[in-house]
């Protein structure tokens, strides 16, 4: 629901009220009629935050808006609101002076200056709040203790109170400004009626002790008394208690927007202006094409990299037609919680940000659009293949409208209407405010809840049920979604406060981006995959190191990518070790081939398969992408699986190999037989190895080892226990490229 701070009291009903009436009546001419442009009186706004300390360049922020807004209510003869956000700090007390003068001056007559309090303000800068004529605060916030549990030395005393003594604020007198300034002062809230002159007025004031006393000799009559601040505490006021009493603040607000509308002013006047000596950093990062968990991964370090950098603007360039809602939500998440960095994010659609897109949208601080450009369409759909699209179940449509409405109210926009961007059974209708007038656009159920607090009005055209909201960039500022349209990027720099000679230049993709973007591709997993493998194997026949090496670096660069990507974590790397483990294990600690040997492969599998899947909200997506990757990774071991038939039956007969590669068997019919050289060496041609022959133990064998048999160096395998060195061997069996030996006793 909209945040509005509700009126307390009738007489503030009918003040709000006059002042609306006053901004927004229609002028008459001599004939009674009336004048067109007196509709158009909607009053001028601007924002400004004020940061602490208050030195020269805040006062000119200041100073240059007051006197920019003043000119112009004169020339268009039109009211101008100035909103002071007044943030937490220190600042010297004769800068603070010197721009409360300046707001209390004849110099910016016209302009109603307003100090917003969204927080606790202590120290001299609330003397900025009392030089304001109206104050608004959060109901939590608290604002006093100029001195900060210390009285003021004289000469600051008599300055603030002079300021106070012109009643620029009515509902702040010098009383009020004493309990802020003294610890020991007490405050009375008394009610009195007045006799003088034939007159009975009812009158409520804030008075100090000595005042009450002189108010108990006068002729008038004291209806109620009530301590406001007992001595020896700090005079300090929450926007709540204040508000009750009638004393220091006009009204409370929840937020900067829920002030806007107090005054009435235009959602632009949200926006402060940037000065050039400011040297405001803007970045701009463009958001285009299919939104997928590896441009997730990339636009995440763009951000992050935009924030490191120190950029205090970001500007998403959107023109995509959406894509994995999973994505889409992280980094709509991701870019609303900058707000906590002090980071202004702008959504700049120049054509269509449909779906996806839409989302990332919303999770920006302000929406502009061209006049022309799309907006809406977020629901989630699920993909088959070979069938059409189908709508998502409720399961997953439920946390998506929550997600949005997240985001809405986060960003203050009407959360209805986000909704029905997913939900096209959602129906929204125009509400009005019933005490502000204030339009806002809520479901039945918003309305229902709220109470009577808002009157329901007509059903939005978009949200008749047939099909899920959509819309361009004027009717989205119309209903609060988006401000009002621009027409280019330099309209956008205009709009949103960025000097003139600001230059938008998209974050350049790094080399590490454009490698991880190339690895990802299907085409380039399947070929880190295979040769990842097929360099194992390799490495078992030559044994040199090197293509070891090359299968790690391929396997490195896979895992890698997938977790730049965006799929792959820590997980799949522990498995994938783990898989690799047990293969050793199965290899050169357990002969033959058991659990650990189907272990490690199924591990392997498992983590290659999970390294390149995307998790979303549907199970049968899920499903699918499975398949697809498992599909994909046992294809690479066919292929694998082919290079090493390929190796077996031809690297041995290949010239220039046939001396390092060990051969299968295939020196007679009745008898298996190894020929050609090991690895280690060779004493020729035709010298083979075969079942009895003797040797001995060049390394230790656990189980698999180094031998010397027939005067040549080659690779065996202990058929039982390990195997020292030095000791006797003799070839128990040959299979293929393995030899199986056994120790016997030394010959007496």
């Amino acid at each position: 629901m909209k945040c509005q701070s509700k009126p307390d009291t009738v007489r503030d009903i009918v003040l709000a009220s006059l002042f609306s009436i006053i901004l927004f009546a229609p002028v008459r001419g001599a004939d009674g009629q009336e004048e067109p442009v007196a509709r158009t009186r909607v009053p001028l706004g601007q924002f400004v935050t004020v940061t602490s300390p208050v030195d020269d360049i805040v006062y000119s922020r200041i100073s240059s808006a007051a006197l920019r807004l003043q000119q112009q209510a004169t020339q268009e003869d039109r009211p101008a609101v100035l909103v002071l956000q007044i943030e937490p700090g220190t600042s010297q007390f004769h800068h603070i002076q010197g721009l409360s003068k300046f707001l209390t001056s004849s110099q910016v007559a016209n302009v109603t200056t307003v100090a917003w309090i969204p927080a606790t303000i202590t120290g001299p800068n609330v003397l900025l709040a009392l030089a304001c004529k109206q104050i608004v605060m959060h109901p939590d916030a608290e604002l006093g203790d100029i001195g900060r549990g210390k009285p003021l030395e004289a000469e600051e005393q008599q300055a603030i109170l002079a300021m106070a003594q012109k009643r620029h604020n009515s509902k702040i007198n010098a009383a009020i400004v004493r309990g802020m300034m003294d610890p020991q002062e007490q405050l009375w809230r008394v009610r009195v009626r007045s006799m003088a002159a034939g007159t009975d007025e009812l009158e409520t004031r804030v008075v100090t002790k000595d005042e009450l006393e002189t108010l108990r000799r006068t002729n008038v009559t004291i209806e109620n008394v009530e301590i406001v601040k007992d001595p020896g505490s700090v005079g300090l006021f929450r926007g709540s208690t204040a508000r009750s009493l009638d004393i220091l603040v006009s009204q409370t607000a929840e937020n900067r927007t829920s002030v806007a509308t107090l005054y009435g002013l235009q959602r632009d006047s949200l926006r402060e202006t940037a000065f050039e000596k400011e040297n405001r950093k803007a970045r701009l990062i463009k958001v285009d094409g299919i939104i997928d968990r590896l441009q997730e991964s990339f636009l995440i370090r763009q951000i992050s990299s935009a924030v490191a950098d120190g950029a205090q603007v970001i500007v998403f360039e959107i023109d995509s037609p959406g894509g994995l809602l999973v994505a889409s939500i992280t980094l709509a998440n991701a870019i609303a919680d900058l707000e906590s960095n002090k980071v202004r994010t702008i959504a700049y659609v120049p054509r269509e940000a449909i779906s996806g897109a839409a989302i990332i949208a919303l999770g920006c601080d302000d929406i502009y659009l061209r006049p022309d450009a799309k907006i809406g369409d977020a629901g989630p759909i699920e993909m088959r293949p070979g069938q059409p699209f189908e709508r998502a179940p409720e399961k997953i449509l439920s946390p998506l409208k929550v997600a949005l409405r997240e985001l809405a109210e986060k960003k203050h926009r009407p959360a209805a209407i986000c909704e029905a961007m997913a939900d096209r059974t959602m129906k929204v209708y125009q509400v009005t405010h019933r005490d502000s007038g204030q339009i806002w656009y809520m479901s039945e159920l918003d309305i229902h809840a709220s109470n009577g607090e808002w009157i329901q009005g007509p059903l939005l055209r978009e949200t008749n049920g047939e099909l899920l909201f959509t819309a361009n960039g004027t009717r989205a500022h119309e209903l609060k979604l988006a401000e009002s349209p621009v027409s280019d990027v330099d309209d956008l720099k205009a709009r949103i406060g960025l000097p003139v000679s600001t230059k938008l230049v998209p974050i350049a993709k790094t080399w590490v981006d454009r490698l991880v973007f190339s690895l990802n591709h299907p085409g380039m997993v399947m070929l880190m995959i295979v040769l990842g493998v097929a360099l194992i194997y390799l490495e078992l026949h030559f044994m040199t190191g090197i293509l070891g090496i090359m299968s790690v670096l391929c396997f490195s660069l896979f895992f890698w990518s997938n977790f730049m990507g965006g799929t792959a974590g820590w997980l799949e790397v522990v498995l994938f070790v783990l898989g690799l483990g047990c293969l050793a294990v199965e290899a050169f600690v357990i002969p033959g081939f058991g659990v650990f040997g189907v272990s490690g492969i199924l591990l392997v599998i498992c983590s290659l398969v999970m390294a390149g899947h995307s998790w979303t909200f549907d199970f049968m997506t899920n499903i699918e992408e499975l398949t697809w990757q498992t599909g994909q990774i046992m294809l690479a071991f066919g292929i694998v699986f082919a290079i090493g038939l390929a190796i077996t039956r031809y690297l041995p007969s290949m010239p220039g190999f046939d001396s390092l590669v060990l051969g299968p068997p295939g020196g007679g019919a009745d008898e298996p037989r190894l020929r050609g050289a090991s690895l280690a060496g060779t004493v020729g041609s035709g010298v083979s190895i075969e079942i009895g022959d003797k040797g001995h133990a060049l390394t230790m064998l656990r189980p698999a080892g180094k031998a010397q048999i027939e005067n040549r160096s080659v690779d065996v395998i202990s058929e039982g226990p390990f195997i020292a060195p030095d000791a006797n061997l003799e070839v128990v069996s040959i299979s293929g490229n393995r030899i199986v030996v056994r120790q016997v006793p030394e010959r007496a």
